[in-house]
C-alpha cells in the first residue's frame, strides 16, 4: 500500500516547479493515468493538444489530481482516472474491465499510478471513437491517439514513466 499526502496548490507554482525541472522541494507529481488496452493486444497513447500544459507530449490520458477527485480528506485516484479518461476521450470507464490494482512508477519527481482499463474493442475502432469524440469538442485537449502494438511502435518523445510501463507489460508478454 502506497501511503503519501497531497498539497493544494495553484496552477502558476505547479507550472513553475515544472518548467524549473521539478527541483527537489520535498514534493513530487503523484498522479493516476488511464492505460487503456484494446482486445487485440494494443494500448493506445494520447497526443496532447498544443494549447495544454503539456503540448504535444504522448502519454496515457492522465492528470493530476483535482478538488473534483477528494473524498473527504482523501485522493481518490479511481475518481481522477474516470475523470481524466472522461474529459480526454469521451470515453466512460464502465465501458471497459479494469485491472486489479495499480501500476507505479517512479521517474525523478513524477509518480505515475497506471491502472489498466481493457477494452473489448480491437485498437482501431477505440482510436476511431476518441477521434469522434475529438472532432465534436470545441478545443479537445487531445490532438490525436496513437496505437501502440510493441516497442517498435513507441515514439522517441514518449516520456520514461510509460516508455518503462510499456517496455515491462511487453517483456513480460503480459498485455
Amino acid at each position: 500500500m502506497l501511503h503519501g499526502q497531497y498539497l493544494e496548490t495553484d496552477y502558476a507554482s505547479f507550472a513553475a516547479w515544472r518548467d524549473w525541472g521539478r527541483p527537489a522541494a520535498g514534493v513530487w507529481d503523484c498522479f493516476s493515468a488511464a492505460a487503456m488496452l484494446t482486445a487485440d493486444g494494443a494500448f493506445l497513447l494520447a497526443v496532447m493538444g498544443q494549447h495544454t500544459f503539456n503540448a504535444g507530449k504522448i502519454y496515457f490520458p492522465c492528470g493530476t489530481p483535482d478538488p473534483n477527485d477528494l473524498v473527504g480528506d482523501k485522493v481518490d485516484l479511481d475518481r481522477s482516472v474516470r475523470r481524466e479518461l472522461k474529459e480526454e476521450t469521451g470515453l466512460d470507464v464502465t465501458s471497459f474491465e479494469a485491472e486489479a490494482g495499480w501500476n507505479m512508477v517512479v521517474d525523478g519527481r513524477l509518480i505515475a499510478l497506471i491502472k489498466v482499463l481493457r477494452s473489448t474493442e480491437n485498437a482501431t475502432s477505440l482510436r476511431e471513437s476518441v477521434l469522434a469524440h475529438l472532432a465534436r469538442e470545441k478545443r479537445p485537449e487531445l490532438a490525436d491517439i496513437r496505437i501502440v502494438r510493441g516497442p517498435g511502435d513507441i515514439d522517441p518523445t514518449v516520456p520514461s514513466f510509460v516508455t518503462a510501463f510499456l517496455a515491462s507489460r511487453f517483456a513480460r508478454g503480459k498485455v
